[in-house]
C-alpha cells in the first residue's frame, strides 16, 4: 500500500477533522517532552471513537504500518513519539475525552483515554469521591498515558501507582479486535490478567481506549507540612516516626535536598523559602483524612513536635490555608521545570529498597561527582516508594549540549551500574521508552527479556505496535 492509498484509507475512515497529514501540523507531536528525540509520520489520526481506533489499527494491520499511541506527550523517554526514520501512523487518543460514567455506590468511573488527570480529579470530587493520583503533570496528562505507563506519583505511599487504581481496561488489539475489560470487578480469579499485561506496556500489546478507574471517599481535610534535617538518613527515620504516630494518613513524603530548594528558589517566580534556615535536606509531607479537620491538624503538629525532640527535624511548619499548601507543593513539583531553566542534566527516574534510598543518595552522588569531573547530582523524590530522580546536571562552564552527547551515556550506564548494584530498577515511573531501551537490555536478564519477547511476538507477530519502545530486539542491528 503506497503513502496515497494509506492517506486515501485512513481519510474515509477519520474524516477531515480526524487525520492530519501536513509536516507542520504534525511537528509538534513529533518531538518528546524533553525534546531528546524528533520522529517521522506518514500521518496522525485523531479517532473520536472506539470504532474509529479499531478501523486505524486494521488499516495498518493491512498495510504494515507502524502505529504509536499517544496521549499529552508528556512522557520522560519518547515512548509517544516515533523513531527518526519510522514510516508510522500517530495515533492520539486525545479526541476521547469522555468521562463514560460515575458510580458512587462502587466508588468507580469509567473515562476514556483521551481525557485529562484534573479532569478525573474534578469529575470525582463532584461525586462527593476522590481519586487519589497526581502529579506536577496533571493539567495535560491523559488517563490513556498514565495508565499505558503505570505512572506513579505524589500519593503512591498510600495508593500505590496506577497498576493498584484500575480495575479494568478497554483496549483495541493489534488485530484491530477489542478487548471488552471494563468491569469494576475487585476479585477476578480468571487466570491471565490481561488488564495488567496492558498496564505498563507502552501501547506495545494494544491501544487503552478506556479505564474503569478505582474511586475513594473524598477526604477534604488536608494537612500539608515542610520539615528541616542535616542527614539524608533522618528522613526515613522522620518518615517512620511519622507513619507510627499517625498512622495511614500520610499519602505524601516527598525529599528534596537544598540543591533542589535553591534551583526553584532562583528560578521559579512567586516562590519562597518555606522555613528561616536553609537545611541540607527538606521533606514535604501530605495527610489526609475525612475526619475531624482540628483533630488532623493537632495530630500533625504533635508528632512534628515530637520529631524535632527527638531531633529528627531541625524545624517544621504546615501550611494554614489551602493557597500555601499549593505553595509548597509547587517548591516540590516545579524542581524539574527549574532544572531545565538551569541547563542540561542526564536525568534518571530510578528506584532502589525504601530502606536503602537515603544512603544511595550521599553515595552515589559523591561517586558520579568524583568520577565526572564538574558535574552537580540533583537527587529528589518519593522516599516512600523508594523512587529516585537522580539527575547529573553538566558542569556550570560546560556547553551543555555538548556535554550531554559526549558524557550523559557514560553517565548513565554508571548511575545505572550503581542502581543495579544495589538492587534496584533503572525505570521507576516512566518506563523505558526509546531512551532506556539500550540500557535495559544490557541490566536486564535473559529470562524476563526472553518472556517479553514472546509475549510481543504472540500479541502483535506483525510488529507494528509501538515499535522500538520497551522490548528490546533479541538480535538488534548493527550500529552503522
Amino acid at each position: 500500500m503506497t503513502d496515497h492509498d494509506l492517506l486515501d484509507r485512513l481519510g474515509e475512515a477519520l474524516g477531515p477533522k480526524g487525520l492530519v497529514s501536513e509536516a507542520a501540523d504534525m511537528a509538534p507531536w513529533l518531538t518528546d517532552w524533553r525534546e531528546r528525540v524528533t520522529g517521522g509520520a506518514i500521518a496522525m489520526a485523531l479517532p473520536a471513537s472506539v470504532e474509529e481506533v479499531q478501523q486505524v489499527v486494521r488499516i495498518a494491520a493491512e498495510s504494515g504500518t507502524p502505529i504509536i499511541p499517544q496521549g499529552g506527550n508528556t512522557g520522560m523517554v519518547a515512548g509517544g513519539v516515533p523513531r527518526p526514520a519510522d514510516r508510522a501512523i500517530v495515533l492520539s487518543l486525545r479526541p476521547m475525552n469522555a468521562i463514560r460514567s460515575i458510580d458512587p455506590a462502587d466508588s468507580s468511573m469509567v473515562t476514556e483515554a483521551g481525557v485529562i488527570l484534573s479532569e478525573v480529579h474534578r469529575a470525582a470530587e463532584e461525586a462527593d469521591r476522590r481519586f487519589p493520583f497526581s502529579l506536577a503533570s496533571k493539567d495535560s496528562a491523559t488517563i490513556g498515558g498514565l495508565v499505558s505507563t503505570n505512572a506513579g506519583g505524589t500519593q503512591v505511599l498510600r495508593y500505590g501507582p496506577m497498576r493498584s487504581l484500575v480495575l479494568g481496561i478497554e483496549a483495541v488489539m493489534p488485530d484491530g479486535s477489542l478487548f471488552e475489560g471494563l468491569s469494576s470487578l475487585r476479585k477476578d480469579n480468571r487466570g491471565y490478567d490481561l488488564k495488567q499485561l496492558l498496564i505498563g506496556a507502552e501501547g506495545t500489546l494494544g491501544i487503552v481506549t478506556a479505564a474503569s478507574l478505582k474511586l475513594f471517599p473524598a477526604a477534604p481535610n488536608r494537612v500539608t507540612a515542610w520539615a528541616g534535617f542535616a542527614k539524608a538518613s533522618d528522613s526515613l527515620s522522620l518518615l517512620r516516626r511519622l507513619e507510627a504516630d499517625l498512622g495511614p494518613v500520610i499519602e505524601g513524603f516527598e525529599l528534596v535536598p537544598a540543591a533542589s530548594l535553591a534551583l526553584v528558589l532562583d528560578h521559579i517566580p512567586d516562590t519562597r523559602a518555606p522555613l528561616t534556615e536553609a537545611h541540607a535536606w527538606n521533606a514535604l509531607i501530605e495527610c489526609r483524612d475525612g475526619g475531624d479537620a482540628r483533630a488532623l491538624r493537632g495530630a500533625v503538629e504533635q508528632a512534628l513536635a515530637g520529631a524535632i525532640e527527638a531531633r529528627l527535624a531541625a524545624d517544621a511548619t504546615i501550611a494554614a490555608s489551602e493557597a500555601q499548601a499549593e505553595a509548597l507543593w509547587k517548591l516540590r513539583e516545579a524542581i524539574s521545570e527549574a532544572e531545565r531553566h538551569d541547563g542540561v542534566a542526564a536525568k534518571h527516574d530510578i528506584s532502589v529498597p525504601v530502606s536503602a534510598m537515603p544512603g544511595f543518595i550521599e553515595s552515589a552522588t559523591a561517586k558520579v561527582e568524583a568520577k565526572f569531573s564538574g558535574t552537580r547530582v540533583n537527587a529528589f523524590g518519593h522516599l516512600g516508594d523508594g523512587n529516585v530522580h537522580f539527575n547529573v546536571r553538566a558542569p556550570a562552564d560546560a556547553n551543555g549540549d555538548a556535554w550531554l552527547a559526549g558524557e550523559g551515556e557514560a553517565v548513565s550506564a554508571f548511575v545505572h551500574d550503581l542502581v543495579a548494584a544495589e538492587g534496584g530498577s533503572l525505570s521507576a515511573e516512566h518506563g523505558i521508552g526509546q531512551l532506556k531501551l539500550a540500557e535495559y537490555a544490557r541490566l536486564t536478564g535473559s529470562v524476563r527479556l526472553d518472556a517479553q519477547r514472546a509475549i510481543k511476538q504472540a500479541l502483535d507477530p506483525l510488529g507494528i505496535m509501538n515499535p522500538g519502545k520497551l522490548v528490546p530486539l533479541a538480535n538488534p542491528p548493527a550500529t552503522p
